[in-house]
């Protein structure tokens, strides 16, 4: 039982209720504003404190606007729970980055990159794709808004605990093949519940192999196929990122990575399930229905079991499909390397005039490395405009929605209908795809431009 997952779990063990749940201990609680004003009102009712307000972090992020960040927000829904949000973090003493910090962005996109997120962590957040935080090495899982009000109270959790699984991707990726493809290609093969109850495990060389924002991009996607949470065990990779992260001494840093060498998982690990698929086998992917489970290869033809929701043609090629939006962002796909794998694809051609297309960095660090690097200029002369941060239309909580009946390309992580507006019609893909369909106005194999 000597797993990653298990490692972390009985290190942060406080008591286990026979037959019952473990009470765990939280290192870092992640906050935004739309599953924490039920949980803050609850203490004001309760007469509670926040235990420890400094291992909680707050920001806006879903219902932000992606434009004008420096004016109100306009719409009375948006801007009332990113009000709410300050006015706790205020009154509790917990640290908040703000619309226009310098800091602020998509939380999951945030934690990493400002040093919060560690190796050998347990780390919550009510929102589901809290799973990306795995990809440091920490046990990391969304929780809902009663259990966002215990973990302020307590800076502990009931949770049942987890099964285990380990998912091997041995082999080399092929040309134009991402960790986005990866996930979509995993959803696909184990379902959209193959997951349930367990915790998710990396493995493998292709694993090892991606990059720590590839492995942020994987880890994201857990949740779609129903895991509990996704993580990849530390390594030189993880150190290397880290490193100009941390908050601490050198020497600190160096006994902390030699505490983190001790995380993953030993040779004789036994988990509850264990699976292994070869890398050779993943194509850039696209999904055609209304669950990220509904995904076939680039090249492929639309499935039978394609939705009317959809409006797709089955047995056709998806390839050549007209495409009105692409969205390059979200805390799937809203990091450096996302935009410039999308900036590689563009680089000498021009947006396709019929395509309306929504590039939002997933942090104001994000937006500052796009300009220092030149990826906005080669953009802008493209015919893109970059955006202001946010998670925009990754979900319809703010400005930036997909008109009823149009189709967008989307670096997200969801396609359920009416996600990214009423009507609207999702296909989740890696930047290379969704940036090959943007000059060419259509679903494309990004391979043909690389």
């Amino acid at each position: 039982m000597n797993t990653l997952i298990d490692k972390i779990w009985e290190s942060h063990t406080i008591e286990t209720i026979d037959g019952g749940p473990t009470q765990l201990y939280i290192d870092r609680h992640y906050c935004h504003e739309v599953t924490s004003p039920q949980a803050f009102e609850a203490l004001r009712q309760r007469g509670l404190n926040v235990l420890r307000p400094a291992q909680t972090t707050a920001m806006p992020d879903h219902n932000i606007p992606t434009h004008d960040q420096d004016k109100p927000i306009i719409d009375p829904s948006s801007r009332i729970p990113v009000e709410t949000l300050y006015n706790n973090a205020e009154q509790y003493g917990i640290e908040i980055y703000k619309i226009g910090d310098p800091r602020n962005g998509i939380i999951h996109v945030v934690g990493p990159e400002q040093g919060l997120t560690l190796p050998g962590m347990t780390i919550v957040c009510g929102d589901s794709h809290t799973s990306t935080h795995g990809a440091m090495g920490a046990v990391a899982f969304g929780i809902g808004t009663s259990e966002v009000e215990m973990v302020l109270a307590s800076q502990c959790i009931l949770q049942q605990r987890p099964k285990t699984m380990r998912i091997n991707v041995e082999g080399q990726l092929g040309k134009g093949v991402t960790a986005k493809d990866i996930a979509l290609y995993l959803i696909a093969q184990l379902g959209t519940a193959g997951a349930t109850g367990y915790f998710v495990e990396y493995a493998g060389e292709a694993i090892r192999n991606l990059s720590m924002e590839g492995r942020m991009t994987l880890c994201n996607m857990s949740i779609e196929m129903g895991a509990r949470g996704g993580l990849v065990a530390p390594d030189e990779t993880t150190f290397e990122y880290i490193r100009p992260r941390f908050k601490g001494s050198d020497a600190e840093f160096e006994a902390a990575v030699e505490k983190w060498r001790k995380l993953p998982s030993g040779p004789d690990a036994v988990f509850d399930k264990e699976l292994t698929f070869n890398a050779a086998d993943i194509e850039p992917r696209v999904t055609y229905g209304t669950n990220p489970g509904m995904g076939i290869a680039v090249t492929g033809n639309i499935p039978a079991d394609a939705t009317e929701y959809m409006k797709l043609p089955a047995g056709k090629p998806i390839a050549g499909t007209k495409v009105d939006y692409v969205f390059l962002g979200s805390c799937t796909n809203g990091r450096i390397e996302d935009f410039r794998a999308f900036a590689s694809i563009v680089e000498g051609r021009k947006k396709h005039p019929d395509v309306v297309a929504w590039l939002v960095p997933g942090s104001q660090q994000v937006a500052r490395q796009i300009e220092a690097e030149g990826i906005g200029d080669r953009l802008r002369a493209a015919g893109f405009e970059i955006r202001q941060p946010g998670c925009s239309a990754c979900l319809a909580m703010n400005d930036d929605k997909v008109p009823e009946g149009k189709l967008c390309v989307s670096t997200s992580n969801r396609n359920f209908e009416g996600r990214q507006g009423q009507g609207a019609r999702t296909v989740l893909a890696s930047p290379l795809t969704a940036a090959a369909a943007a000059v060419t106005g259509v679903i494309t194999d990004p391979r043909t431009f690389i």
